[in-house]
């Protein structure tokens, strides 16, 4: 018997579950909190401390061990994979100058703007692998934030980290600059890394954006490394407070969707839609694909060693849902149970979900939701259901935009957390994209921690061999041919609002509202 353990850091609670190996059982799991840091005076700040990223850690552990009923000696390797774009500022002892920039910390939005600019003015070639956009929520761009606001901190700024790559250095007691392990997955996506240009992004270019940024890259070096590599050891100060044996081996981490697709049982030529308060769309595809307009990053080996790995998302989806229910003065689960047997477009209501901007394909952070069609007699669940179409109908969007850099993918997977709980969503997905919808049957969450932790035990020789033993059965949604014909027609609706209010430049919109009362009085077949 071969037990692992793994540990994803969401935003407000770690997890950590340990698995067998040997007849994949979850043997035990439990969460531990941590704070979320914001500001009245600054509502795009968002902080957490690493002291108590690493007391959540070790407290999790315990708690799973004790759950697990076993002795965490014998606990053969761990794995951690965190939330993206959540940057730590550090000294040469790697202590943190600040808290982390948090994935939802926003006050970078003009040092991104910036990079944008000179990024496209320049014909820089890592740009199009970010789809045309440095987003706000990106290392390079927290990074001169820092620096700009932090003029008393900047002699001792030794280099910055990703949360994955944080976690592991840590538990491993790596302090050398070089020896720093660096995953692909995180500084692929978020700080332009690539082998198809060498590294990083050139440093003249960087020091053109502002000359804080001088010689930065050399602060930015380390070990580069997928999730199937080793990144280190665990150290015996925390072996001793998370209650494993000293020395077991800890991969290269990676963030939270990526590894969530990974424990769906994902291989290439899927799509993973990791649907929780909001959605992380993860693509496999060939290494031949090439970037594409809008779609925020493609990356080689973040997923699966030897194959792009494809990002893209929702800003906002439970979140969106749990607005309009908490609006109405209801729950979500109750307004579900009111739109069971609702037909394709049966509400007149179509809904753009742009209550949190728009992370893909228009990358504009300054929209706002739209819903169209509203009359007299409708109900908060009818916006319920028309929010769940237009989830479905912008991830059609997005995987049809992926397409145009020649993905090709052979089925859809729904994981996160809200799949397993409302099988309606499941249902108008696979009508909406006329394709099988597959739905893990349990939590994904912590599996594909547990699966890189057991490829570094030995336990497994690869990904897909851990996958078959480790992942959980999936239960297929299959798309209703009639339903599906009619949101052809609702679809080309939604495409044409999307791009005539999201982009510049003049739309025609007239015969939007009359075909929405048109499905409304069931006269669309």
């Amino acid at each position: 018997m071969t037990l692992v353990a793994g540990a994803d850091f969401g935003t407000l609670s770690v997890r950590v579950t340990i698995m067998d190996t040997e007849d994949g059982r979850t043997l035990g799991s439990a969460a531990a909190p941590y704070p979320l840091k914001r500001s009245a005076e600054d509502p795009l700040l968002g902080q957490q401390a690493h002291a108590d990223h690493m007391r959540a850690l070790s407290e999790a552990m315990r708690a799973a061990i004790g759950a697990a009923g076993i002795d965490g000696q014998d606990i053969a390797a761990f794995a951690a994979d965190t939330t993206g774009s959540s940057v730590v500022v550090v000294d040469a002892a790697l202590q943190p100058l600040d808290d982390y920039y948090l994935w939802c910390d926003h006050r970078a939005h003009g040092e991104a703007a910036e990079i944008t600019a000179l990024a496209r003015a320049e014909g820089l070639e890592a740009i199009d692998w970010c789809g045309g956009v440095y987003s706000h929520e990106w290392g390079y761009a927290k990074l001169l934030h820092f620096l700009r606001h932090n003029p008393d901190k900047r002699d001792r700024v030794a280099t910055a980290l990703e949360h994955c790559d944080m976690v592991a250095a840590t538990l491993c007691g790596i302090t050398e600059l070089k020896a720093l392990p660096r995953s692909v997955c995180s500084m692929g996506h978020k700080w332009m890394w690539s082998p198809r240009w060498g590294g990083l992004p050139p440093q003249d270019f960087l020091s053109r954006v502002d000359p804080l940024l001088d010689g930065i890259n050399e602060k930015l070096a380390g070990r580069f490394g997928d999730s199937t590599e080793i990144a280190g050891h665990l150290s015996a100060h925390w072996a001793e407070r998370m209650g494993l044996r000293a020395g077991i081996p800890i991969p290269f981490g990676a963030f939270d969707a990526h590894w969530d697709a990974i424990g769906s049982g994902c291989r290439i030529g899927d799509v993973v839609n990791v649907v929780g308060t909001s959605t992380c769309i993860i693509a496999v595809g060939d290494p031949a694909t090439t970037p594409v307009p809008g779609i925020c990053g493609a990356v080689p080996s973040s997923v699966i060693p030897g194959a792009m790995g494809i990002e893209a998302g929702q800003s906002a989806t439970g979140d969106i849902f749990e607005a309009i229910a908490r609006r109405a003065g209801s729950d979500v689960a109750t307004l579900s149970r009111e739109i069971v047997g609702h037909g394709p477009g049966s509400t007149g209501l179509l809904r753009l979900v742009w209550d949190n901007g728009d992370r893909t394909v228009l990358v504009r952070s300054d929209l706002g939701g739209v819903t169209l069609g509203w009359d007299l007699a409708h109900t908060a669940a009818d916006e319920l259901h028309a929010a769940i179409e237009g989830m479905a109908m912008h991830v059609r969007l997005i995987i049809e935009r992926m397409g145009e850099g020649g993905l090709s993918f052979q089925r859809v997977i729904n994981a996160g957390g809200i799949p397993q709980k409302n099988r309606v969503l499941n249902q108008v997905y696979a009508d909406v994209m006329g394709v099988e919808v597959h739905v893990p049957a349990s939590s994904p969450v912590g599996v594909g921690a547990c699966i890189f932790a057991a490829i570094a035990a030995g336990a497994f020789p690869d990904i897909a061999s851990a996958q078959a033993r480790l992942c959980p059965q999936t239960e297929v949604f299959r798309p209703d041919p009639a339903a599906h014909a009619v949101y052809e027609r609702l679809y080309a609706l939604f495409t044409k609002v999307y791009h005539g209010l999201g982009e510049t430049g003049s739309c025609e919109l007239g015969a939007v509202l009359p075909e929405l009362r048109r499905f409304r009085l069931g006269q669309v077949h």
